[in-house]
């Protein structure tokens, strides 16, 4: 059983730091296409679901939400100051969206196999994270953001694979950090 009280913020610097990072480097890249269907924000982006998962993993999902919530406080003020608003905003309302739909996908899948939590969880709110952020920030301009949203999604959900394995060999260092009680 996982425990119940709230871990305190300082020992959540380190998800809340590479939250952070992951944030501020996918709203800058997310700038850039690759070609006419990705951008180089999706390959960044899925470790946001990584730190999440890991956290939620550890310490529970009322730890991964407070990582969460900081890492959307904090990054959308540095998203602004490296991206447009429109971005900077629509990566903030997505990202929460986002990873609060996998926060609570992890949750209910936290008893099944190892990798079923992780990858369905990152998978679905993929899905909705990539619908809300390119439909806010692209919606109207002239970018081919359809094209683009399927690109990044379809990267979305193999790099959503890939993590896997990072998250697993994770797996043994987060309890011997952080006892399951």
């Amino acid at each position: 059983m996982i425990s119940s009280s709230p871990a305190p913020l300082l020992t959540l610097w380190r998800p809340i730091l590479a939250m952070l990072v992951v944030i501020v480097s996918s709203n800058y890249l997310v700038q850039f296409p690759i070609n006419d269907w990705l951008t180089w924000g999706a390959f960044t982006f899925p470790v946001a679901f990584l730190v999440t998962d890991l956290t939620n993993r550890a310490l529970g999902n009322v730890a991964a939400r407070r990582v969460a919530l900081a890492g959307f406080a904090v990054a959308v003020v540095v998203s602004l100051a490296l991206a447009p608003w429109r971005i900077a905003l629509a990566s903030g309302v997505a990202f929460l969206v986002g990873q609060l739909l996998d926060i609570a996908a992890f949750n209910r899948l936290r008893t099944a196999s190892w990798w079923k939590a992780p990858l369905i969880g990152s998978v679905v709110a993929s899905v909705v994270d990539t619908a809300v952020f390119f439909f806010l920030a692209f919606y109207g301009s002239d970018m081919n953001w359809l094209m683009l949203a399927t690109g990044d999604l379809s990267i979305k959900c193999l790099m959503a694979a890939l993590l896997l394995a990072p998250y697993r060999a994770m797996l043994p260092r987060l309890q011997l950090r952080v006892p399951v009680r």
